[in-house]
């Protein structure tokens, strides 16, 4: 399998799972801008889409989207108990939390980026992603995870979205639960691997 992935972007979810998993895999790292690969292809020939992640399959399939792929990943590497089995309810409830960090954390992050927003609007965006990350901050304070004692492929994710207030110089002090976590998170060897070979360790 190949990942096609940008440093630090929210490709590394599914960089985290593969690790985690350990599934035999290769990185081709893409330039979002120029939407070239480091093979220099470009990668609309490989995602229409023009953004990652995308996976691609030993058979040439690809599978766009991330949460798509971290349950790809983790149905792939049962033993690794990254996510609970599907069909069961509590696959059920990592779908819905899968669903929540995309559309409301993950999304809830886009109008930071954009340094041409008005600042009325980015303020607004970031005043709604903080209600998101209160809410998460008191999950977590009883928990170790997302899902209770395991880690699974949704913490991979939140991971990867709290990573990102480094870089939008955002501290986590509001949230002591969540500092807690992404810190655990980040002590896990497979973690580490993926945030050093995307260059962010």
């Amino acid at each position: 399998m190949k990942l096609y992935y940008a440093p630090g972007a929210c490709s590394l979810s599914p960089h985290i799972a593969l690790q985690e998993s350990g599934l035999a895999f290769t990185l081709e790292r893409v330039d979002l801008k120029a939407h070239r690969t480091e093979r220099d292809t470009d990668y609309y020939t490989i995602n229409p889409k023009g953004y990652v992640p995308a996976l691609e399959l030993d058979d040439g399939a690809l599978i766009t989207e991330g949460p798509a792929i971290l349950q790809y990943v983790a149905d792939r590497a049962p033993e690794a108990n990254l996510a609970p089995a599907a069909g069961s309810f509590e696959r059920v409830r990592l779908q819905e939390w899968l669903n929540f960090l995309s559309t409301e954390v993950h999304k809830g992050f886009s109008p930071l980026w954009n340094s041409a927003a008005p600042a009325e609007t980015r303020q607004a965006a970031q005043d709604k992603l903080f209600t998101r990350l209160d809410w998460l901050d008191g999950q977590l304070r009883e928990r170790d995870y997302l899902m209770g004692a395991q880690f699974g492929v949704a913490d991979g994710y939140l991971f990867t979205l709290l990573n990102w207030c480094n870089f939008l110089k955002i501290g986590l002090d509001r949230w002591p639960a969540l500092q807690r976590y992404a810190a655990r998170v980040a002590a896990r060897p497979a973690v580490l691997a993926a945030l050093r070979a995307e260059g962010l360790a």
